[in-house]
């Protein structure tokens, strides 16, 4: 009985044998080893990469600059329509405001305007009528400040004379002014005449009050 010999590999198969060892071997190094770490920047162009091949959350934050961007593809972000919004609302709401200004009766809960009996002069609501009791300054001026007021000054007093329908008081009415001559303290009234009297703070005298447009 013979013994089978082995025999040597010829140098032609341990050469086919060594290339297929390393062509599969190469092949499973580059399938476990490539990431985006072992590209080198540039070494891929864009031409490349297939439209929507990559997630935008696989994009590092800052890599891209805006001149990369098409604007025109992004849609409006929610929060600046509600701003666009806010905006024109706001100014609706100070179109309507500046509309009705000149309709409205309370400013801050104030009432606006002259009560009956009173008239708008000067910025300030005037009594048409001059008080019916004559009274010292002194009493003349607290009952101004209870209805939240003031005796005029005598120059706008002889300006609202002149106005229609307004009465003066013939004798004279106070003002809220007060003049010194040597050591006495005199107050001065005005007569429906129009010139000033120069009288002891105790003489008495009609008087009318101005109060606020805001009551």
């Amino acid at each position: 009985m013979k013994r089978s010999r082995w025999r040597r590999p010829s140098p032609a198969l341990a050469i086919a044998c060594l290339a297929l060892f390393v062509a599969l071997g190469g092949t499973v190094l580059a399938a476990t080893k490539i990431d985006g770490k072992t590209i080198k920047v540039k070494s891929l162009p864009g031409n490349r990469l297939a439209i929507g091949s990559v997630p935008g959350n696989r994009i590092a934050p800052g890599s891209l600059s805006g001149s990369q961007i098409k604007v025109d593809t992004l849609g409006e972000v929610p929060s600046a329509a509600h701003a666009g919004a806010a905006d024109t609302a706001r100014h609706a709401q100070t179109a309507i405001a500046a509309d009705h200004a000149t309709d409205a009766t309370t400013i801050n809960g104030r009432a606006v305007g002259c009560p009956t009996g009173r008239r708008e002069f000067a910025g300030a609501c005037w009594d048409l009528q001059p008080s019916t009791v004559a009274v010292n300054l002194s009493e003349a001026a607290g009952a101004c400040a209870a209805q939240g007021g003031e005796l005029p000054e005598p120059v706008s007093l002889a300006a609202l004379a002149r106005e229609p329908g307004v009465q003066m008081s013939v004798r004279g009415e106070w003002t809220n002014q007060i003049s010194q001559y040597s050591d006495e303290f005199l107050g001065i009234a005005m007569p429906a005449s129009g010139e000033l009297l120069f009288t002891p703070p105790l003489d008495r005298f009609n008087f009318r009050c101005v109060t606020p447009l805001l009551t």
